[in-house]
């Protein structure tokens, strides 16, 4: 990374827009994200924000405006901003027939890098999934499939990652998972931008929130900043009741947790429902 890559925003985003003929899904979006840190992009199904993370993978181009990720321009430099990325989509991109190690060590092949089976075994160890590595993919939970996922990403060590909605579809349990991986992603020095409609995903994860409303962002801040917006309640008396993920974990036990990123300790997997 060059100085001045180490110094502007990991991502910024100036004026983007984007039409499809008479549908206008983006309308003039502007944000920056720092290195390292963890940007929620919220906003309900329809809102844009897949098709902005189309255009910052470089996949779609923009109509109008100008985004950079990396210290790269997307439109101009769309090869340099593709070797700085890692982009896991809605829905996991694994190959079912394959088992975890060799998906690993596919996509390790593909980028042309030396040891792959090391690479492989580096990454089941670091998501938890050692035990399961040599099971078909066909046979994970969905958690499992998630973190193999977000695994398969990392390859190559992108210093920024897109997450499209990466737990949809999931238990409770395996969200949470997947949560303690991203975090950890960032606490390694990752920038994360990721979008979500859950607004309690947003709040443990992101250290900033754009929401975004019929291709607008409408407000960008963090979670305190966003909360002042709103005048304080006024409460006589307040009986607090455990929330519905407090009973759950109570009855189901803790969530299996991943191993942390820049160690070599594995935490047994076998143990997440299927």
């Amino acid at each position: 990374m060059t100085t001045n890559q180490a110094r502007e925003p990991a991502i910024r985003v100036q004026g983007i827009e984007k039409s499809f003929k008479d549908l206008h899904v983006l309308r003039g979006v502007n944000f920056d994200v720092r290195a390292g840190s963890i940007f929620a992009l919220l906003g309900s199904n329809g809102a844009g924000k897949t098709t902005l993370v189309r255009i910052l993978s470089t996949l779609l181009k923009a109509d109008s405006g100008t985004a950079t990720v990396h210290g790269f321009d997307v439109a101009a430099q769309p090869g340099d901003v593709r070797e700085s990325i890692s982009l896991t989509g809605q829905f996991a991109a694994v190959d079912e027939v394959l088992s975890g190690r060799e998906n690993l060590v596919l996509i390790a092949r593909l980028r042309h890098l030396k040891n792959p089976g090391a690479i492989a075994d580096g990454l089941l160890a670091r998501f938890s999934l050692a035990e399961a590595g040599n099971r078909k993919a066909s046979t994970y939970s969905g958690g499992m499939r998630r973190r193999l996922d977000i695994a398969m990403s990392l390859i190559g060590n992108p210093p920024v990652i897109f997450l499209d909605e990466p737990t949809t579809g999931l238990d409770p349990q395996a969200r949470i998972g997947v949560w303690q991986t991203v975090k950890r992603l960032a606490d390694s020095g990752t920038t994360v931008l990721l979008t979500t409609q859950y607004l309690d995903e947003a709040e443990h994860l992101a250290d900033r929130i754009a929401i975004l409303y019929k291709g607008t962002i409408i407000q960008n801040g963090t979670l305190a900043e966003l909360k002042q917006l709103l005048p304080p309640a006024n409460i006589e008396y307040v009986e607090k009741q455990p929330s519905l993920e407090d009973v759950f974990l109570a009855f189901v036990g803790e969530t299996e947790t991943a191993a942390p990123v820049r160690t070599d300790d594995t935490v047994p997997a076998g143990k997440e429902p299927r």
